[in-house]
Protein backbone atom coordinates (compact mmCIF):
# COMPACT_ATOMS: atom_id res chain seq x y z
CA UNK A 1 0.00 0.00 0.00
CA UNK A 2 1.19 3.53 -0.57
CA UNK A 3 0.46 6.85 0.26
CA UNK A 4 1.49 10.44 -0.14
CA UNK A 5 4.02 12.78 1.81
CA UNK A 6 4.40 16.40 1.29
CA UNK A 7 8.46 17.24 2.25
CA UNK A 8 9.60 20.80 2.63
CA UNK A 9 13.06 21.03 4.56
CA UNK A 10 15.62 18.17 4.68
CA UNK A 11 14.03 15.64 2.77
CA UNK A 12 14.00 17.49 -0.38
CA UNK A 13 15.99 17.01 -3.40
CA UNK A 14 19.43 17.89 -3.09
CA UNK A 15 18.93 17.97 0.46
CA UNK A 16 20.97 16.25 3.47
CA UNK A 17 18.22 13.28 4.16
CA UNK A 18 17.15 13.50 0.35
CA UNK A 19 13.77 11.27 0.35
CA UNK A 20 14.60 10.04 -3.46
CA UNK A 21 18.46 8.36 -2.04
CA UNK A 22 16.28 6.24 0.43
CA UNK A 23 14.33 2.71 -0.16
CA UNK A 24 12.23 1.54 -1.69
CA UNK A 25 12.13 4.51 -4.04
CA UNK A 26 9.52 7.17 -3.49
CA UNK A 27 7.79 8.39 -6.48
CA UNK A 28 7.72 12.52 -7.00
CA UNK A 29 4.71 13.39 -7.88
CA UNK A 30 5.34 17.56 -8.79
CA UNK A 31 5.49 20.81 -6.52
CA UNK A 32 2.53 22.16 -3.75
CA UNK A 33 2.37 24.43 -1.68
CA UNK A 34 0.52 24.61 1.95
CA UNK A 35 -0.71 27.14 4.55
CA UNK A 36 2.04 27.56 7.23
CA UNK A 37 4.85 28.88 8.99
CA UNK A 38 9.01 27.95 8.70
CA UNK A 39 10.96 27.69 11.93
CA UNK A 40 14.55 27.61 11.83
CA UNK A 41 15.46 24.66 14.02
CA UNK A 42 18.87 25.27 13.19
CA UNK A 43 20.70 22.86 10.23
CA UNK A 44 16.63 22.15 9.87
CA UNK A 45 13.49 23.80 9.48
CA UNK A 46 10.07 23.05 11.33
CA UNK A 47 6.80 23.97 9.74
CA UNK A 48 3.28 24.63 11.45
CA UNK A 49 0.54 24.41 9.18
CA UNK A 50 -1.99 27.44 8.92
CA UNK A 51 -1.92 30.51 8.76
CA UNK A 52 -1.49 33.06 5.10
CA UNK A 53 2.10 31.78 4.35
CA UNK A 54 2.43 29.61 1.80
CA UNK A 55 5.20 26.50 2.46
CA UNK A 56 6.97 25.01 -1.02
CA UNK A 57 7.85 21.58 -0.72
CA UNK A 58 8.07 18.34 -2.54
CA UNK A 59 4.86 15.72 -3.03
CA UNK A 60 6.00 11.77 -2.96
CA UNK A 61 4.00 8.14 -3.57
CA UNK A 62 5.84 6.80 -0.51
CA UNK A 63 5.70 2.78 0.79
CA UNK A 64 4.30 2.10 4.21
CA UNK A 65 7.96 0.67 4.19
CA UNK A 66 9.60 4.14 3.91
CA UNK A 67 6.61 6.30 5.84
CA UNK A 68 7.89 4.22 8.35
CA UNK A 69 11.59 4.76 8.30
CA UNK A 70 10.25 8.66 7.79
CA UNK A 71 9.25 8.58 11.03
CA UNK A 72 12.08 6.77 12.30
CA UNK A 73 14.07 9.76 11.36
CA UNK A 74 11.68 12.41 12.37
CA UNK A 75 11.37 10.60 15.66
CA UNK A 76 7.94 9.71 15.61
CA UNK A 77 9.06 6.29 15.98
CA UNK A 78 10.76 4.05 18.20
CA UNK A 79 10.18 7.09 20.85
CA UNK A 80 8.89 9.81 20.26
CA UNK A 81 10.79 12.83 20.96
CA UNK A 82 7.74 15.26 20.84
CA UNK A 83 9.68 17.54 18.02
CA UNK A 84 6.97 16.20 15.24
CA UNK A 85 3.86 15.36 14.99
CA UNK A 86 2.80 12.91 11.33
CA UNK A 87 -0.36 14.97 10.31
CA UNK A 88 -2.70 14.99 7.38
CA UNK A 89 -2.92 17.80 4.92
CA UNK A 90 -4.76 18.55 1.82
CA UNK A 91 -3.09 20.03 -0.93
CA UNK A 92 -3.07 20.63 -4.86
CA UNK A 93 -0.60 19.19 -7.05
CA UNK A 94 -0.10 19.61 -10.47
CA UNK A 95 -4.38 18.94 -10.98
CA UNK A 96 -5.20 16.66 -8.30
CA UNK A 97 -6.37 17.37 -4.56
CA UNK A 98 -4.16 14.93 -2.55
CA UNK A 99 -4.23 13.85 1.24
CA UNK A 100 -0.58 14.13 2.56
CA UNK A 101 1.29 13.16 5.58
CA UNK A 102 3.58 16.12 6.60
CA UNK A 103 5.79 15.93 9.67
CA UNK A 104 4.70 19.13 11.64
CA UNK A 105 6.57 20.87 14.03
CA UNK A 106 4.29 20.53 17.72
CA UNK A 107 3.61 24.30 19.34
CA UNK A 108 6.41 23.93 21.80
CA UNK A 109 9.22 23.58 19.73
CA UNK A 110 7.93 26.20 17.40
CA UNK A 111 7.81 28.60 20.77
CA UNK A 112 11.24 28.11 21.26
CA UNK A 113 12.61 28.83 17.80
CA UNK A 114 12.60 32.20 15.21
CA UNK A 115 10.35 32.14 12.50
CA UNK A 116 11.84 31.90 9.00
CA UNK A 117 10.48 34.51 6.70
CA UNK A 118 11.77 33.80 3.56
CA UNK A 119 10.14 34.04 -0.38
CA UNK A 120 7.28 31.49 -0.70
CA UNK A 121 8.24 29.76 2.31
CA UNK A 122 11.06 27.91 0.92
CA UNK A 123 13.55 26.24 3.20
CA UNK A 124 15.86 26.05 0.07
CA UNK A 125 16.03 29.76 0.15
CA UNK A 126 17.69 29.68 3.14
CA UNK A 127 21.41 28.47 1.84
CA UNK A 128 22.84 31.95 4.11
CA UNK A 129 22.36 29.45 6.98
CA UNK A 130 25.17 27.65 8.68
CA UNK A 131 24.90 24.02 10.50
CA UNK A 132 23.68 26.45 13.76
CA UNK A 133 21.17 28.51 12.17
CA UNK A 134 23.25 31.45 11.95
CA UNK A 135 24.18 34.07 9.47
CA UNK A 136 27.30 32.83 7.23
CA UNK A 137 28.49 36.26 6.23
CA UNK A 138 27.99 38.14 9.31
CA UNK A 139 27.65 34.97 12.08
CA UNK A 140 24.21 36.94 13.06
Amino acid sequence: MTCFVFVYGTLRQGQVNDINLKQPKPSFMGLSFVNGQLYNRGWYPGLRLGGAHQVLGEVYEVSNELLAQLDDLEEITPIPSGEYQRVVTELVCGERRLSCYVYELTPAFAAQSPKIDTFMNDWNENKYLDWRGRGVADGT
